[in-house]
């Protein structure tokens, strides 16, 4: 999990049960149990877990680098929110890093190579044991497609969007399968990725625009009824 790596024996906590405490609450947002924007008790996560207070607290600490967790002065944590508004600028943001990526990659010199990275987040995505890994693999997905330019800079501005995007990203790829199955979702990945062998910038541009990171959130809809009773 990104970011557990910084904790560990120099901290005199045991890495694992960070990585275990830190897994099982992101679950839990991701999963919905835990909601954007409620208040998350630590006595409740350490008897829900099973851990003493140290890890849930490093575990709440790395969520929060993440973009998962808040944590406000004098108030203790919630579950990050992020507004409709929020969400798709994010998703724009991702959308333009994407096309510039693209741009600035193709042609490919090696297909074949180059684009390991992206088939095996696919492959991981294909054959993920439970809905945590395949959020990761989406993810992963995402900034492999952005790592074809080699702009180490480019992956530094995508990283933090990406996290942010975690559960807008989750709801709607769960969402999608529970609606469709998971068919069509690897499907339109699958085009993607058929794109990018072809070297063809605009079919990956429009590929990856329309493949259906939206369909299930609403926020065209949200941001109306924020107009509204404005």
């Amino acid at each position: 999990m990104a970011g557990v790596d910084d904790a560990g024996p120099g901290r005199g906590l045991p890495e694992s049960l960070v990585d275990v405490a830190a897994r099982r609450i992101r679950d839990a947002i991701l999963s919905g149990a835990l909601a954007p924007g409620e208040k998350i008790v630590e006595e409740n996560l350490c008897a829900s877990l099973g851990f003493s207070r140290a890890p849930i607290r490093e575990a709440l600490r790395l969520l929060a680098q993440q973009g998962l967790v808040e944590h406000l002065p004098r108030r203790g944590a919630r579950v990050a929110e992020w507004s409709p508004r929020d969400i798709l600028q994010l998703f724009e943001l991702r959308q333009l890093l994407e096309r510039f990526a693209v741009e600035s990659a193709l042609p490919l010199a090696d297909p074949e190579t180059q684009l390991a990275p992206v088939r095996a987040a696919i492959e991981q995505l294909e054959n993920a044991s439970d809905e945590l890994e395949k959020d990761d693999a989406h993810r992963r997905f995402h900034a492999a497609v952005v790592g074809l330019a080699g702009n180490r800079q480019l992956d530094i501005a995508l990283a933090p969007i990406l996290l942010k995007l975690q559960l807008p990203m989750a709801v709607n790829l769960r969402a999608e399968t529970a609606d469709h199955g998971s068919h069509d979702g690897l499907r339109r990945h699958h085009d993607i990725l058929a794109a990018l062998e072809a070297n063809d910038v605009e079919a990956t541009v429009a590929a990856l625009r329309d493949h259906g990171h939206l369909r299930y959130l609403d926020l065209v809809a949200a941001l109306d009824d924020d107009a509204a009773s404005a």
